[in-house]
Formats: C-alpha cells, structure tokens, sequence
C-alpha cells in the first residue's frame, strides 16, 4: 500500500472526481459534515454486525464487508479533512502517538 501522503493524494483525486460527478460544491464545513457522517455510517454498520441493530436481512459476512468499506470512507474522509485544514497526520502521529516507541519516553498516559 502507499505510504499516507500518497494515500491522501490518491484519494483527493477520488474526491475531486466524486465532486465533479455530482456537481458538489466542497468548502470547510463540507469536509467536516462528510467525515461525521462517514463515521455515522461505519458505527451504524458496527451496530447491525453486533446485534444492537436490525440487520434487515443482511449476513454477518455481507455486514462485516459494509463496514470494512465505511472504514475505508471513514479515513479517506479523514485524509481530505486533513489536507483542507492544514494537518499533517504523519508528523501528528508521530508526535502523539510514536513518540512512546522511542525507548527514552515515557509510558504514555493515554493516547
């Protein structure tokens, strides 16, 4: 798979093909509806596959590929919402969250 900058570019290109399809004007408040509602989707699919839902007649198999697919919304969302706002989510993970595998930190207290 290709590192996350190139993820990211490959799924804008996604996007800007996505937006011109569907005539979708995409601004700040676009990127941040988008993704909520991605994860609406994923937790949704997440609820049918754990019995806490109706699964309308769906198999645990046809669930479980349904929510591997909005996972997989859920982070090009994430990935488009980064670029438009600036944030570099490998050098944020580094700094938040790979830092502790470097033996001179600390524990971390929580992620």
């Amino acid at each position: 798979m290709a590192d996350l900058r190139e993820l990211a570019r490959k799924v804008g290109q996604v996007s800007d093909i996505y937006a011109v399809r569907n005539d979708i004007a995409r601004d700040d408040d676009w990127y941040a509806l988008k993704l909520q509602e991605e994860l609406g989707e994923l937790m949704a699919d997440y609820l049918r596959l754990t019995g806490r839902s109706r699964r309308k007649g769906a198999t645990p198999e046809v669930i479980a590929q349904a929510m591997a697919d909005e996972a997989a919304d859920v982070l090009a969302q994430l990935l488009l919402f980064c670029d438009r706002n600036g944030i570099d989510l490998e050098a944020a993970i580094q700094r938040k969250w790979l830092r502790y595998l470097d033996n001179s930190n600390t524990e971390p207290s929580s992620p």
